[in-house]
């Protein structure tokens, strides 16, 4: 049977709303799309190699599809995820693919399944659901297309529209990949994201040896605090020659604190020696976020907060598979209080731009739509990670714009790994922002005029200003 997306997917059914959410969307759906935080491999683009089968693709990478499979008792294992003990896992990407066809109606109404089905329609020309019937037949059609020179990463770039994607690189990386991309001619815009956590963050075992591949960039061993800034200076200055914009931390707690010399000194020499306590990881991290807003005023860099991710809930399945198998769950924040001593230091630097992500969407309303719509300094993150759906969207919108308004936001990110998913996640984006400002309008909140400005700058223009892009 063929299968056709509808055209009107997303808009409310009340005609007077879904006709003006069509008009707006018209406008703004062929806009190039600016990626300003993800997470794909810029690899990816280095290499420019054709992907390797339907389930290296969508299934084995994708922590939103392998969650909700192991959450009906399907073993990673299964799905050709390795786990560290080296466990037998399925290496028959044929299997693997008809497994995921066999429980696709798990992802019915959730944005995993929304995205999919964008991704097999419209980016892969497959216009039959997939199912445990089609599911051979499927994988063939993407198979053979995969092997075709237009469904090559940066064929694809630049049939998406992609101006510029932003990746998330450690703060030791050497940034290969992107020299590569440089070498090679191709006039795609890629660049780094600089993401200190691996250093920043003690509670993390590898702390020493990520110090001390920092010490090989310096030509120097890091012995003081004072060292270790240093370090850190210059690795920025280092990313930013590969045109990154912007800094990026995932911290447990948006908690900030600015301690006294004497006192980070302390604790730096405690975590150097391996005696240093939760309460030192805790201050250290707090301490870490003032440094980063001050170098971010000085060179520019825009900083990025993600907060109220509880990581790796799961510590079974941690202990088997590492680090972002799906287990990451949501989890309460403060941050009035937490982010008054950085706010009241750097809120008003016109140099410095701090945009805060949550997981905590109990915050928008009391507390981070206020504080955005306060500090000149302060935007806040789209809605992110769990909430980047069709609900979460909506919700984000009608919890945040009454207070902050729609120019203390910073548009849209799809914070994804899965490349193919970039369109789906924008236009998804896209079409719940009309809609929403479709029904202002239906309800004489703002004028058209005001509307068709406004769908404009929630897709490109207010994430180019906000990332200085």
């Amino acid at each position: 049977m063929n299968y056709e997306l509808s055209n009107d997917r997303f808009f409310d059914p009340n005609p007077a709303v879904k006709k003006i959410a069509q008009e707006l969307y018209s406008m703004v759906k062929d806009l190039p799309i600016i990626s300003p935080h993800g997470h794909v491999d810029p690899a990816l683009f280095a290499e420019n190699a054709p992907f390797p089968n339907p389930a290296e693709l969508f299934i084995i990478p994708d922590h939103y599809v392998f969650r909700m499979l192991h959450s009906q008792g399907i073993p990673l294992e299964s799905l050709g995820i390795h786990s560290l003990n080296g466990t037998a896992y399925e290496k028959d990407p044929r299997r693997i693919w008809e497994l995921f066809a066999e429980n696709i109606h798990l992802f019915r109404g959730t944005p995993s399944g929304v995205w999919f089905e964008y991704e097999l329609s419209e980016v892969l020309g497959i216009k039959e659901r997939l199912d445990a019937r089609s599911a051979k037949r499927i994988y063939d059609n993407i198979s053979e297309k995969l092997s075709q020179p237009q469904f090559r990463p940066r064929a694809l770039f630049e049939r998406f529209k992609i101006e510029v994607l932003a990746t998330t690189d450690a703060v030791n990386d050497p940034l290969e990949a992107h020299q590569s991309i440089r070498d090679s001619g191709w006039n795609g815009r890629v660049i780094p994201t600089f993401r200190p956590d691996s250093v920043t963050d003690l509670t993390n075992k590898n702390w020493k040896q990520h110090l001390e591949l920092l010490e090989v960039w310096l030509k120097n061993e890091i012995t003081t605090f004072t060292h270790f800034i240093t370090a850190l200076e210059e690795r920025r200055t280092y990313f930013r020659s590969f045109g990154a914009a912007a800094t990026d931390h995932g911290a447990h707690s948006p908690l900030t604190l600015e301690l006294t010399g004497s006192q980070i000194e302390e604790i730096f020499q405690r975590a150097r020696k391996g005696t240093a306590t939760p309460e030192d990881a805790k201050l250290f991290s707090a301490h870490m976020l003032m440094e980063m807003a001050r170098m971010s005023v000085d060179d520019g860099m825009v900083m990025q907060l993600h907060a109220g991710s509880f990581r790796n809930h799961d510590q079974r399945l941690f202990d088997r598979f590492g680090p972002d198998k799906g287990s990451d769950i949501p989890h309460r924040m403060e941050y009035t209080n937490n982010l008054s001593p950085l706010l009241n230091k750097y809120g008003s630097e016109k140099n410095f731009t701090f945009i805060v992500f949550t997981l905590d969407e109990s915050t928008y309303a009391r507390e981070l739509a206020p504080l955005a719509g306060h500090y000149p300094s302060m935007k806040l993150g789209p809605a992110w990670w769990f909430h980047d759906s069709i609900e979460g969207m909506t919700r984000y919108r009608q919890t945040v714009m009454e207070t902050a308004g729609l120019y203390n936001t910073a548009g849209f990110n799809d914070d994804t790994r899965a490349f193919l998913s970039i369109p789906a996640r924008h236009d998804l984006s896209r079409r719940m922002d009309c809609n929403y400002a479709a029904g202002l309008v239906a309800r004489s909140i703002i004028r058209m005029e005001d509307a068709a400005e406004m769908v404009v700058q929630m897709t490109n223009g207010l994430v180019k200003k906000a990332y200085k892009l």
